[in-house]
């Protein structure tokens, strides 16, 4: 079986794959079609399925293991695979769904075991209280939650390997800058996306199916900020304290365009925006550059404004 990794343009492939989405939508000339994202563990792939007709039979739905077979071709500099087959896998074909599924690289206990020990390193009582207690509420859900629908760690248990990381980074960077207050920065990297189990609808397998209502009218960072506002005047946390961390979820995308009414006014806001930015781009990075070989560009990737990566031949 072909891995979605080594898709190249051109070729037929035929494997077994998980559809990671499915959506029935309406082209220019009004003709009814299926858009795929195709999975396995190695990556994703955009498909589609221009007669519907091919599969009236089956129940198309988010998470359905099937075979394939399909011609590989590149829509705006995309890979894009023009499904020709395709059925339902059966019992016979003996695929567990658990191989389709591109997670993260730790377990989720080892993950959450790394970011408990980060909050319990925060010396404010009442930023460490603010902060064990949204985890207590997200435990569960944290095991598998992705930390985005088709951006960067949009894999089972992406977001905390993304909260995790970072934590890593941040670290290292007061080693470096030790007038920054850790208590600050260790908290709010745990916040910073937590609220993003709010904001999208996903199944235990990390597939996300949709944003919820509130996910779209408010988004994740009024969801962190509404959260840290409940517990903090539940436990009677200082004002200012509630704040500024408020404030550092706020500003950590930085510009209004990306969701940031304002930019960080504290030291440990500058830095929680660029260790997310450094996280996120090296997760991109990486992930463009799988299928390179020595010496070769990958292919146009969106996420990175349609740069192509070079792999150096050492």
């Amino acid at each position: 079986m072909q891995k979605v990794n080594t898709f190249a343009k051109g070729e037929t492939i035929q494997g077994y794959y998980m559809l990671k989405s499915v959506s029935l939508k309406t082209s220019n000339a009004n003709n009814r079609y299926f858009d795929l994202t195709i999975a396995d563990q190695t990556g994703e792939v955009n498909g589609k399925i221009w007669d519907t007709e091919m599969v009236s039979n089956i129940d198309m739905e988010d998470g359905l293991l099937v075979k394939i077979k399909g011609l590989v071709n590149e829509w705006q500099g995309q890979l894009q695979v023009k499904v020709e087959r395709i059925r339902k896998v059966n019992a016979a074909d003996k695929v567990r769904i658990e191989d389709f599924i591109p997670s993260a690289p730790y377990s989720s206990e080892e993950m959450l075991a790394d970011i408990r020990s980060y909050a319990n390193r925060i010396q404010d009582q009442g930023i460490q209280q603010i902060t064990n207690t949204l985890l207590d509420e997200n435990n569960e859900k944290l095991k598998h939650y992705p930390a985005a629908m088709k951006n960067h760690h949009s894999i089972r248990g992406g977001l905390l390997y993304h909260i995790t990381t970072m934590l890593k980074m941040a670290e290292r960077v007061l080693e470096v800058y030790n007038h920054l207050n850790p208590d600050l920065l260790y908290a709010g990297v745990i916040l910073h996306d937590l609220a993003k189990i709010q904001e999208m609808d996903a199944n235990d397998l990390g597939v996300v199916s949709a944003y919820t209502t509130e996910g779209m009218l408010l988004g994740h960072i009024v969801q962190g900020i509404k959260d840290i506002e409940r517990v903090g005047s539940r436990i009677n946390a200082d004002r200012e304290i509630i704040v500024l961390l408020q404030h550092m979820l706020l500003s950590h995308h930085y510009e209004p365009e990306f969701g940031s009414p304002k930019r960080p006014m504290i030291l440990e806001g500058e830095i929680l925006h660029y260790l997310d930015m450094i996280d996120a781009r090296m997760y991109d990075m990486q992930k463009a550059l799988e299928p390179v070989k020595p010496g070769e560009f990958s292919d146009k990737a969106w996420l990175l404004n349609n740069r192509q990566m070079y792999r150096p031949l050492k």
